[in-house]
């Protein structure tokens, strides 16, 4: 559209030259037509001043007859010379009305089609500006998130880095004396129980190996000692002595702990298969 317009600007140009030539022939068409009226007007001074212009009155009023056929002559030649002019007049203002009408024409039509593509790249550049804004706006809001975005990835580093903090603090803090030290491994041969502590009394339960990780049903860290139990039989909390597993804590429940049963835990399979499920006297304190 912006080459169109240009094009019709261009056109308009040529036509401003056109009509300037135009003006030009036009003040020479005038000048013409003033010189042929007078030339005209002198003629036909020229005929009244003769008076009777036929060819007998030249006849009779000429001293001889070559003066009569020069004054014939004259005759003839201003007759033609002033039908030309006649007829240059005519064609002249004619071609002159002609242009004119062209030319206005033409003018109108390149006005019309420049009016046209003034509109319709004011359209478009109004239609441009609405384009650059919306982009603009998508822009912003594209910045926007990327700042949101950058502000959560900072805040999920920083808590990141204080979880590590934290866990770091958690690994190195001491552990409460609730927890029962790891005895020496147990073979594939029970060893032979302890003497029941003074004080306590003894249940005969089923006993099972097991070796899961996590934490237990009181929320302690299974751990060597941490045993499984029946709450209605032993409470959690109570303190146990196991023949051939050594000192345990009642820790855990299970699903299949039920009655007299208890499940131990062992930090292998290994250990936990040799265990196996076994009928043993424990001591409760």
């Amino acid at each position: 559209m912006q080459r169109r317009f240009e094009a019709l600007q261009q056109e308009a140009s040529t036509l401003r030259f056109e009509a300037q030539q135009l003006r030009l022939q036009a003040v020479a068409t005038h000048t013409t037509l003033v010189v042929s009226q007078q030339q005209l007007a002198a003629n036909l001074r020229r005929l009244y001043k003769q008076g009777d212009v036929s060819a007998l009155a030249v006849m009779l009023g000429s001293d001889s007859l070559d003066d009569a056929l020069s004054q014939i002559d004259s005759l003839n030649s201003v007759a033609t010379q002033s039908e030309r002019v006649v007829s240059v007049t005519t064609a002249a203002r004619s071609k002159l009305s002609t242009l004119h009408t062209k030319l206005a024409v033409r003018r109108a039509r390149i006005a019309a089609a420049v009016a046209d593509a003034r509109n319709t790249l004011e359209t478009l550049s109004t239609a441009r500006g609405a384009r650059v804004a919306f982009i603009t706006k998508l822009r912003t809001q594209e910045r926007l998130k990327v700042e949101q975005i950058h502000a959560l990835e900072a805040r999920v580093q920083l808590a990141e880095q204080k979880s590590a903090v934290l866990q770091s603090q958690a690994d190195t803090t001491p552990v409460e004396a609730t927890a029962v030290p790891e005895p020496p491994r147990v073979e594939s041969e029970p060893v032979s129980a302890p003497a029941p502590q003074t004080g306590g009394r003894t249940v005969t339960v089923s006993s099972t190996g097991y070796s899961l990780p996590g934490h237990t049903a009181t929320g302690l860290p299974v751990g060597w000692g941490v045993v499984a139990v029946d709450p209605s039989v032993i409470p959690l909390g109570t303190k146990l002595t196991i023949p051939g597993y050594g000192e345990a804590v009642a820790a855990d429940t299970g699903g299949g702990v039920r009655g007299r049963m208890i499940d131990v835990w062992f930090p292998t399979l290994a250990q936990a298969r040799a265990w196996g499920r076994r009928t043993v006297t424990i001591t409760l304190h």
